[in-house]
């Protein structure tokens, strides 16, 4: 089957790219320096004629608000109207648990955008909904950073490693289209605070975390169960011990 992952030199992507090529599938990781671009529409036709499954796990290079809702809106057009001509019949998109409540962020703005896109369009999907990854967390730390304190959530969190995220959208793609959403999520549900607070410490870094219930998550106040999925999410193996036991490469 031929598959074509779409940011698929990313870190999902590239792990994505190497679980379904083991397989024995013919997967394409495509990106602008492939000479695949979803914002000019550039490779498109080319890049999908005789495939079978698009995923698309690309991210906007800009956090900007209105540069997301930009991104999100012109390649989720771009890439679904190309997918309509050449046939596709299953379009995998990865976003985020929580999405639709987080409508203050910018961010999130454009990635429900994204998804009312795949859900018009002719193509059947499957939106699968991940947790917060643990390569992030660093990122996460610094979007709170100031001075020698880090002010976050103290909301949950469910956290997954990449590895998992991987592995499940590998299986997502190869099964049948849900015409809905799936949520995967990590094997430990944690305060945001503390979590960040594990990890600065494991990484010797000397800033002391500040647990405040009005610092904003990329824009949006949380509640408890805004990042946390519900009842029938998948559940990833590696909780954030045994993901940070992995050699530093791999982590």
């Amino acid at each position: 089957m031929k598959i074509v992952v779409i940011g698929g030199s990313g870190l999902i992507g590239s792990k994505l790219v190497n679980n379904l090529r083991a397989l024995g599938h013919e997967v394409v990781a495509a990106s602008p320096a492939s000479g695949v671009n979803t914002i000019t529409g550039e490779g498109l036709a080319e890049v999908l004629a005789a495939t079978q499954v698009v995923v698309d796990v690309a991210n906007s290079p800009s956090f900007e608000d209105k540069a997301v809702l930009e991104f999100f809106q012109t390649s989720g057009r771009n890439l679904l109207a190309a997918e309509e001509k050449a046939g596709v019949k299953h379009h995998i998109a990865l976003s985020v648990v929580g999405t639709d409540r987080l409508a203050e962020s910018g961010y999130f703005r454009g990635k429900i955008a994204q998804e009312k896109l795949i859900r018009e369009a002719k193509v059947p999907y499957t939106i699968v909904h991940s947790t917060q990854f643990f390569e992030f967390l660093g990122g996460i730390a610094q979007s709170g950073a100031d001075g020698d304190t880090v002010r976050l959530s103290p909301a949950f969190v469910q956290p997954i490693a990449s590895d998992d995220v991987a592995a499940a959208m590998a299986d997502f793609t190869l099964g049948k289209p849900q015409n809905g959403v799936v949520e995967i999520a990590g094997p430990e549900r944690v305060r945001l605070s503390e979590l960040v607070a594990r990890y600065l410490a494991k990484m010797n870094d000397p800033r002391t975390v500040i647990a405040d219930e009005h610092a904003r998550y990329f824009g949006a106040e949380l509640k408890d169960d805004t990042l946390v999925p519900g009842d029938n999410h998948r559940t990833g193996k590696l909780g954030f011990d045994a993901w940070f036991a992995l050699p530093k490469a791999a982590r």
